[in-house]
């Protein structure tokens, strides 16, 4: 049963499928997926073509949006869009610590999180493509992992697309993980650095509070252990357009006096555990490294051994001498898993997905180079998340693929740019530009 209702210039309709859990498998368990379909009101009885919309993350549901804001205002211009929750997020058969203990215990959980990758996401597309367009092909919009995803597509089921639009999602079609964070971790000392210069009263802020979780245990309101090295993972917001800002206005309001000295404030520590917990898109710490495993070795806590490698951004050593506090970025770590009540659970379920090493190939390099789907790329020139040289190699091994390297946007370009980023990708697709 589809339901549909109104929000300012939109019509929305809420769309249920089912689709195998393991698509060698057809016959066997299914899993519910959901999309929101969303037409603009003025067009709701037209025949217009689809564009389906893939989140970045792993583990985040599509956006919740109200109306027609940042892209979607362009895509709904001329398309139905199609905002899918990709397998595990959402409404689509949810994956966390309440219900994965459903498939029993660590290493069943395990085996069923490794079907949740791009290659399983790309083959539920086209599963209810069919259920959704009567067969048409459609565009796709991939958002950063969503953009991985698209180039899966492109290797497996380019016969779905009429185009593929990738922001900031262009992956390395060969790395494994320990290439992915040693490219990372330099990118992230830049943004930092960076960070530093603009806001340069946060050297001292960030060294203070580092060194109070040194020196005690903290815990924050919902059960999340705040560790030094948890408050550094903060860093992730330095990949965001308004994330400098952002953490300047946290680490500003960081300490309180009370009868007890200086402590955490209780609005710096409401606001740390809304940044670091896990609760909502748990399976981004559960695959993250997983959606770069796919050359017979394990991933094993590839982060987390990389770092040792930049010693740098150990907290300790920097708080002996006088210089900044590193931040960290886009990674997972298995502290986490001690640190966030929402992960504890799932610690076992993690380390099985580390030491996991019979990934199956994510790209096929042979069928991108005979590609003949339009497609448009656009690439943030010093991007903290997906490594700019790792994209453009990859741009100059998918046929036909055009960028737009840009420095105008941080890697959430598509939400701040909006309408002009979908635009001039489409116009790019369309030779145009």
């Amino acid at each position: 049963m589809t339901v549909s209702y109104r929000q300012p210039g939109v019509v929305l309709t809420d769309r249920q499928f089912t689709v195998p859990l393991d698509h060698d498998d057809p016959a066997g368990e299914t899993i519910r997926l959901y999309g929101r379909e969303v037409v603009a009101s003025d067009k709701a009885r037209q025949d217009l073509p689809w564009l389906v919309y893939l989140q970045g993350g792993p583990g985040f549901g599509a956006n919740r949006f109200v109306g027609r804001p940042a892209w979607l205002g362009r895509a709904l211009k001329e398309y139905r869009v199609l905002l899918l929750d990709q397998r595990g997020t959402g409404h689509s058969t949810p994956a966390n610590r309440q219900t994965l203990p459903l498939r029993g215990g660590p290493a069943e959980q395990a085996d069923y999180l490794a079907r949740f990758r791009a290659d399983s996401i790309v083959r539920d597309c086209e599963a209810i493509r069919p259920q959704v367009t009567d067969g048409a092909p459609w565009t796709v919009l991939g958002q950063s992992f969503g953009g991985f995803c698209t180039v899966t597509y492109l290797s497996t089921a380019p016969e779905g697309l009429t185009a593929a639009v990738l922001t900031g999602g262009l992956p390395s079609l060969h790395a494994h993980a320990d290439d992915v964070y040693r490219a990372a971790y330099p990118r992230i000392e830049r943004k930092v650095t960076a960070h530093y210069a603009r806001y340069p009263q946060d050297v001292e802020r960030a060294r203070r509070i580092a060194d109070h979780l040194l020196q005690h245990e903290v815990v924050l309101p919902g059960g999340y252990r705040l560790t030094v090295e948890a408050f550094q993972s903060l860093g992730i917001l330095l990949g965001g357009s308004e994330g400098s800002h952002r953490l300047h206005f946290l680490l500003e309001q960081a300490f309180v006096r009370t009868p007890r000295g200086l402590e955490l404030s209780d609005a710096f520590q409401e606001e740390v555990q809304g940044l670091l917990s896990y609760a909502g898109h748990p399976l981004y710490a559960l695959v993250h490294e997983a959606i770069y495993g796919q050359d017979g070795r394990p991933t094993a806590w590839s982060a987390e051994r990389v770092r040792g490698e930049f010693p740098q951004f150990d907290a300790a050593k920097a708080l002996t001498g006088d210089g900044p506090l590193l931040f960290t970025g886009e990674s997972v770590h298995p502290w986490m898993f001690d640190c966030d009540p929402a992960l504890r659970p799932l610690r076992e379920t993690a380390e099985l997905l580390a030491a996991r090493s019979d990934w199956q190939p994510l790209y096929d390099p042979a069928r991108l180079a005979a590609n003949e789907v339009p497609v448009a790329a656009a690439v943030y020139h010093d991007d903290m998340y997906v490594d700019t040289a790792h994209s453009l190699e990859t741009a100059r091994a998918v046929r036909g693929l055009r960028t737009w390297v840009t420095d105008e946007f941080e890697h959430d370009g598509v939400r701040a740019g909006g309408p002009r980023v979908l635009d001039r990708l489409l116009a790019l697709t369309r030779d145009e530009v």
